[in-house]
């Protein structure tokens, strides 16, 4: 048969052979190519209920305001504008109170008398349009108050009936609207006098708008070429205005910090993919030492045991990947739940090449990383020293052998375990880490998040979106750092299977044994837990607070004796995932083994 066959043949064989170690392949590469799916496809799946709103309102291209009825002359010049062609308004705008069931909100209420106009025309999803002593809510903010067509409420302590609910793409949703008046977004401090705080949007008669003291116009814009909106405001910077690629971005604000939220998972979950392939690739190599030694034996080259070692990995990230892509496109839509503002929900976007590709890339990637060392490393070996399929002499270290010599049985074994293989645990200490980096940062988000009612300028529909991104980030996490600790120990219990027998042989107890092999990944585990809390936990979070814009000296950092807690559950739980797989090993009998 011809060479490529030959390998594919071998590495499918080995793997139907070992179905339980390529599950927990597959799962770890699958994990961090479904978040890195997820952060790819999520901003083009949330922005189609915003061009959706867009096209159903006659969405305005600029939206353009002045502070001023003396300055109307400025809006009629934008008007008549060259490559203008349509407008509505102006309207009249007021800073107002509206006031229902206890509750107190600043609004911009904007004065309309039809919802109708060439430009900007806003859809009732409820009611009917307002009239004298009638006010009409935007429908973000009307859900996020509770309020109804028929309710009763009061601007500026004057009464008014809300008539209906609507819908417009001249502003983004609530708590993100755009500011006509003064007025300032996001959590932080009561407004200055006179400025209004997340105000929400409602529309009265222009008669009403009058009446509260309207002291801003605002005017929608239709252009020839959309596409050069934000050209046109910037060369038209007399007045206040807004394109509406800027309304698209604030609309689609917290698929942003999705998406920055998701891509970094994917690269934690990357790494902690790559610390446990390499694991697994070192655990199965020395599994395989014999295999090797028969390929070789049988004629195969060292070039061809290595493209037989790494295709089985290559196949497994291949199909990871494929799983991964499917399973992060059908995911997004329940990430980017459509803004009660908006009409259209969230669609799964179709798969591009470029997102195919990245994600096919980066499983590929990590495979090789992982594998082309040991891999190498195999087929190079001695062919007779394969097949015989000796023991890895252990490397004499005076200072440690003086130090364990006194410790009890257990903790000497688990420090000569842990010092036959430095890098696994480096390796193991990288992967709680950033186990523990994520969960702090977890932490955090979710105080930041439980604080207050539209913390950052988000809505409580907004809030459950995000807890259900940190909730994708903490169970993959949770899951890798587990198979992560599980694969360790396996490895180190094989890598360890002549040594432990000689121990036992000598006198030591399949107690002792299994004491020292979960020991020995237990105090990499507090290690590793630690060096998490500060400084991987601490970088990470300003890491992503510097990313995404926000103030990380307005979030509460956990209480020391969270941290503890979290330091001590870690190793409570490494050792408790890492007893059952040393306790399998050590029940092994001892003449079998050497």
């Amino acid at each position: 048969m011809g060479r490529i066959l030959l390998v594919c043949r071998l590495a499918v064989r080995d793997l139907r052979r070992r179905r339980t170690e390529t599950a927990l392949l597959l799962l770890a590469v699958m994990a961090a190519t479904t978040t890195l799916t997820l952060g790819l496809v999520l901003r083009d799946a949330s922005g189609q209920p915003y061009l959706s709103t867009r096209a159903a309102t006659a969405g305005p291209d600029v939206v353009a305001s002045v502070g001023q009825a003396s300055n109307l002359a400025e809006l009629e010049k934008l008007a008549a504008a060259p490559g203008v062609t349509g407008h509505g308004g102006p309207y009249p705008v007021a800073a107002a109170k509206l006031a229902v069931a206890g509750r107190t909100s600043d609004v911009q209420a904007v004065g309309r008398d039809a919802a109708s106009a060439p430009v900007d025309r806003p859809e009732l999803v409820q009611g009917s349009w307002a009239g004298g002593g009638g006010v009409v809510v935007e429908a973000a903010f009307a859900n996020a108050l509770s309020v109804r067509v028929g309710d009763e409420v009061t601007l500026n302590g004057r009464p008014y009936k809300v008539t209906g609910v609507a819908v417009t793409a001249a502003m983004p949703p609530y708590p993100g609207s755009s500011c006509v008046v003064p007025c300032m977004n996001g959590a932080g401090d009561d407004a200055p006098s006179g400025v209004l705080r997340n105000p929400g949007l409602v529309w009265v008669s222009q008669a009403d708008a009058l009446g509260l003291g309207a002291d801003a116009y605002l005017m929608s814009l239709k252009l020839a070429d959309p596409g050069q909106a934000q050209a046109f405001v910037e060369a038209n910077r007399g007045v206040q205005a807004q394109a509406w690629t800027t309304i698209l971005d604030d609309a689609t604000d917290l698929a942003k910090d999705s998406q920055i939220l998701l891509l970094i998972g994917a690269w934690l979950l990357g790494l902690l993919a790559v610390a446990s392939l390499s694991v697994l690739v070192g655990g199965r190599m020395a599994d395989q030492t014999r295999r090797v030694g028969l390929l070789k034996a049988v004629g195969g080259t060292p070039g061809l045991v290595a493209a037989v070692l790494l295709a089985e990995y290559v196949l497994v990230a291949a199909v990871a990947a494929a799983a991964g892509l499917v399973a992060g496109s059908l995911t997004a839509p329940l990430l980017t739940e459509s803004s009660a503002g908006l009409v259209g929900s969230a669609v799964t976007p179709p798969m591009t090449l470029y997102t195919a590709v990245v994600v096919t890339a980066v499983a590929l990637g990590v495979a090789v990383v992982a594998t082309a060392v040991p891999a190498v490393r195999a087929a190079r070996s001695s062919t007779v020293a394969a097949l015989a399929d000796s023991p890895r002499p252990p490397r004499r270290v005076g200072w440690l052998i003086a130090m364990s010599a006194r410790l009890p049985v257990p903790l000497l074994l688990a420090l000569r375990v842990a010092a036959r293989r430095p890098r696994r645990v480096v390796l193991a200490v990288v992967s709680i880490a950033i186990t523990v980096s994520g969960i702090y940062v977890l932490l955090v988000l979710d105080a930041f998040l439980t604080a207050q009612p539209l913390v950052g300028g988000y809505g409580s529909a907004q809030v459950e979106v995000l807890r259900h991104v940190l909730l994708v980030w903490t169970v993959m996490l949770l899951a890798l750092a587990a198979v992560n600790a599980v694969v360790i120990t396996w490895a180190t219990v094989l890598d360890n299977r002549h040594s432990s027998a000689l121990a036992r042989a000598l006198g030591a107890t399949p107690r002792d044994v299994t004491t020292a092999l979960a020991a020995a990944q237990v105090l990499p585990a507090l290690a590793g837990a630690v060096l998490g809390v500060f400084p991987g936990g601490v970088a990470l979070f300003a890491a992503i607070s510097a990313i995404t814009g926000g103030d990380s000296a307005k979030v509460t950092l956990p209480s020391p004796w969270q941290l503890g807690v979290l330091v001590l559950a870690t190793v409570l739980v490494v050792t408790v995932l890492t007893s059952v797989p040393a306790r399998l090993g050590a029940r092994r009998p001892v003449t079998e083994l050497l």
